[in-house]
C-alpha cells in the first residue's frame, strides 16, 4: 500500500489524500477524481452493503437542491433516488407555546419539491460504490497514525506501517477529528445539554410529502416523510428528559410523542427502536493549515433543527473542488497557502453565519417568558406574510 513509492522529483503520486469515507469525504473523493485530481480515500472501516430489504436507517438526511445537484453531477443521484428516497414539497413549522406558524411550499419557489429525505447509509454506500469508477484509490482499512510535512507534500503514516504521500491532506474524519487535533486546530462552540432521539413511526394520517417541525419548550421535534409512508422523527430533548423518554415502553412513547407532535398526523400507531445522539455547536477556528484542510463535520457541527449539517458539508466539497481546479488551471500549487486560505475563508465565513443563525434560532425558540413568547409569535406571523423574505430564506436553505 506504500503509495509514496511512485513519487518522483516532480512531486508525489497523489494530488489529494482524503481521510474519512462518510458522505462528505466520499463525495469529495469522487468529485476531485472526476475533476482530474489523483485522489485517494483512506477509511478505517468500509460501510456495510446497502440492500433494499434492510430496515430503514434511523439516521436520515434532508438533501437540499444544492446537494442533489452535486450528487447528480457525480452520477449517483439517480441511483439514490430510485433505491429509496422521499421527496417533500411542503414544510410546516409552528410554535407550541403560541401556536404561531410558518409554512414553506415548493410551488412558491416554482419548484416541484423542497428536497428529499434519504437514509445516511444509502447515500454513503452509493458514493462508496462510485469511488472505483471515478478512479479514486480506496485504502481500507487504513487508520492514520500521524503525518509529516515536506516541501511539496504530506507524508501520511498509517498504523499498519505504510506511508501515503500527497500534495494535500483533507480531513473529513468527523466531529471528533483526530487529524484536526494533530494539526493543532482548536474549536469553539457549546454543548446544548440535549440529545436528539431518532426513530421511525407510523401515524394515523399520511405525511402527504410534507415535513413537520414543532418547537417545544424542551426543544424542536421534526417529523420527516419516508418513502414507505412512515415518518422519521428527530426529537431534541434535555439529557435527563431524553434518558426518560428512551426508557419508556413503546405504548408510553407513542402516547408522549403524539402529544409532543400535537397529533398533526393523528395518533402514533407504531414505532421502531429508538436511538439518540448528543447535540453541540462546534466550529473549527481555522479550516486550513499547511497542506491541510478540514471538510464537513471536522470543520463544523450544527444544531439539527434546520437539517443543514450534511448540506453544509457538501457545499464545502463544491468550494474545495472549485478552488483546487482554479489553482491547477492557473498553474499554481493546489496546496499553496494562499489557495487553501481562499477555500477556508469562503467556507468558514458561510458556515459560521449559518451555524450561528441556527444557534440563535434555537435560543429564540427556547424563550418561555410570556413577553418574549408573544414577540416571537408576532415575528413568526409577520415572516409568514412577508413573501419576499420567506422566499430568500427558502432559497438560502436550498443552497442558492
Amino acid at each position: 500500500m506504500n503509495i509514496s513509492a511512485g513519487s518522483t522529483r516532480r512531486g508525489p503520486a497523489l494530488d489529494v489524500a482524503i481521510v474519512g469515507g462518510g458522505m462528505v469525504g466520499a463525495a469529495a473523493a469522487v468529485s476531485l477524481a472526476r475533476a482530474g485530481f489523483a485522489t485517494a480515500l483512506l477509511e478505517a472501516r468500509a460501510p456495510a452493503p446497502w440492500q433494499v430489504t434492510d430496515d430503514v436507517d434511523l439516521r436520515v438526511v434532508g438533501l437540499a437542491p444544492s446537494s442533489i445537484a452535486l450528487l447528480d453531477e457525480l452520477g449517483v443521484w439517480t441511483s439514490i433516488r430510485r433505491m429509496r428516497s422521499s421527496p417533500y414539497a411542503h414544510m410546516h413549522v409552528w410554535d407550541a407555546q403560541s401556536g404561531a406558524s410558518i409554512g414553506f411550499d415548493a410551488a412558491d419557489e416554482d419548484r416541484q419539491r423542497l428536497g428529499y429525505i434519504v437514509e445516511n447509509n444509502l447515500v454513503q454506500w452509493v458514493l462508496w460504490q462510485a469511488l472505483e469508477s471515478a478512479g479514486v484509490r480506496r485504502l481500507c482499512p487504513a487508520k492514520v497514525r500521524g503525518y509529516d510535512m515536506r516541501e511539496d507534500r504530506v507524508q501520511i503514516e498509517l498504523e499498519q506501517g505504510d506511508v501515503v504521500a500527497a500534495r494535500l491532506l483533507v480531513a473529513a474524519d468527523g466531529a471528533g477529528s483526530p487529524l484536526r487535533d494533530m494539526a493543532g486546530i482548536t474549536t469553539r462552540g457549546r454543548d446544548y445539554g440535549q440529545r436528539a432521539i431518532v426513530a421511525h413511526v407510523q401515524t394515523e394520517r399520511p405525511h402527504d410529502a410534507a415535513a413537520w417541525q414543532r418547537f417545544l419548550a424542551t426543544g424542536p421535534l421534526a417529523l420527516l416523510p419516508l418513502a414507505d409512508g412512515r415518518s422519521s422523527i428527530v426529537w431534541s430533548l434535555p439529557d435527563e428528559e431524553a434518558s426518560r423518554v428512551l426508557a419508556l415502553d413503546d405504548e408510553a412513547f407513542r402516547a408522549e410523542l403524539g402529544v409532543a407532535s400535537d397529533f398533526r398526523l393523528g395518533p402514533i400507531l407504531a414505532t421502531t427502536r429508538r436511538a439518540a445522539f448528543p447535540l453541540k455547536l462546534q466550529l473549527a477556528e481555522s479550516y486550513a493549515a499547511e497542506r491541510f484542510v478540514l471538510l464537513g463535520d471536522a470543520a463544523h457541527t450544527v444544531h439539527p433543527l434546520a437539517g443543514q449539517g450534511v448540506n453544509l458539508g457538501l457545499r464545502d466539497v463544491v468550494e474545495l473542488c472549485d478552488t483546487l481546479s482554479a489553482a491547477r488551471n492557473a498553474g499554481r500549487d493546489i496546496a499553496a497557502a494562499h489557495v487553501l486560505r481562499r477555500y477556508a475563508r469562503r467556507r468558514r465565513s458561510a458556515d459560521t453565519l449559518d451555524a450561528l443563525g441556527f444557534d440563535a434560532l434555537a435560543r429564540i425558540y427556547g424563550w418561555q417568558a410570556p413577553p418574549w413568547a408573544a414577540a416571537r409569535a408576532l415575528g413568526i406571523r409577520m415572516l409568514d406574510r412577508l413573501t419576499p423574505l420567506k422566499q430568500r430564506i427558502a432559497a438560502h436553505a436550498a443552497g442558492r
